[in-house]
């Protein structure tokens, strides 16, 4: 059985053709990535689509699955800046409880 994968890239290409013309170069050093990460994904999906009201972020927030590469960044990312959990949590909208179980997971 062969597995599939989801092209993202042409995806988000489809809709800055099609929809956002005008947003193509903001997101093109994502697209322009080999392979984009979960991370790169959201950032694309903010980039194109903006913010949305407080009840779609709750629902989107709580549907989100991270990649062991994408949990491997966001704890890189909060040793390089020295942050604590909260701080962490705060900026990529997780919340603490899942930063730690991480850290027990991935041995950081």
């Amino acid at each position: 059985m062969i597995k599939s994968t989801i092209n993202y890239k042409l995806i988000f290409r489809d809709i800055l053709d099609q929809k956002y013309p005008e947003k193509r170069e903001l997101c093109k050093p994502l697209l322009s990535k080999e392979s984009l990460s979960t991370i790169d994904i959201i950032d694309l999906n903010k980039r194109i689509f903006g913010t949305v009201d407080e009840d779609t972020e709750s629902f989107n927030q709580s549907h989100k699955a991270y990649s062991r590469p994408s949990v491997l960044y966001i704890l890189d990312y909060q040793k390089k800046y020295k942050l604590n959990n909260s701080e962490v949590a705060r900026h990529f909208k997780l919340s603490r409880h899942t930063l730690r179980e991480w850290k027990k997971r991935y041995l950081v």
